[in-house]
């Protein structure tokens, strides 16, 4: 799990935008591999959790502290395995996996009602410093929550924009919009940053 980890936050601001085409359904192979799972297939499972992992840690990360994100996407995908059987269509299931990462991050964050401080006692990086990519986390941190979780899908776990939409059930417009919008406001934030 510690390679899904690694940010991608070095994608230049302007590779973010991408053709304005429709993102597909998902491919046949993912249905049978979905409907494979919901008849008790654990091999299938394994599959849709090495396809959904990094779209699910995005989701969770652009809502809880680093420091709880790891347990919680295992918590996700559990529960998924546990519900899939009532998931209806299998072509619904990157959104409906997503919506179980958002309602989970939501429990989350009710059950601490407590206000606290993270401490992060951050890793040297193998390569270098990483205080520029944690700074740069944090500001998208601050961005409201839509922007918030396209960004880090795009920038930290390095997801295309086609690949948003078609992991989270977002339209692929919703998802050039976010991203538009989301590093705009993310620039600004970091001009104010910078001194010149």
């Amino acid at each position: 799990m510690t390679d899904v980890l690694e940010p991608a936050i070095a994608v230049p601001f302007d590779a973010i935008s991408e053709p304005a085409d429709a993102v597909p359904a998902p491919p046949a192979a993912e249905v049978r591999l979905v409907t494979a799972a919901r008849e008790g297939d654990r091999s299938a499972f394994a599959d849709l959790y090495r396809r959904y992992v990094r779209m699910v840690h995005g989701v969770l990360l652009a809502r809880l502290p680093r420091a709880e994100v790891d347990d919680l996407v295992q918590d996700v995908f559990l529960t998924a395995m546990h519900r899939i059987g009532s998931l209806r269509e299998a072509a619904a299931f990157p959104g409906w996996l997503a919506s179980i990462a958002r309602n989970r991050a939501i429990d989350f964050l009710r059950r601490r009602r407590v206000e606290t401080t993270e401490l992060v006692d951050e890793p040297a990086a193998p390569g270098g410093d990483t205080s520029e990519a944690l700074a740069i986390l944090a500001e998208v941190a601050a961005l409201p929550e839509a922007y918030r979780e396209t960004l880090v899908l795009r920038l930290v776990e390095g997801l295309s924009g086609a690949e948003i939409a078609a992991q989270t059930g977002l339209t692929p417009a919703s998802v050039r919009v976010n991203l538009h919008r989301g590093m705009k406001m993310l620039r600004a934030r970091l001009e104010k940053e910078t001194p010149r």
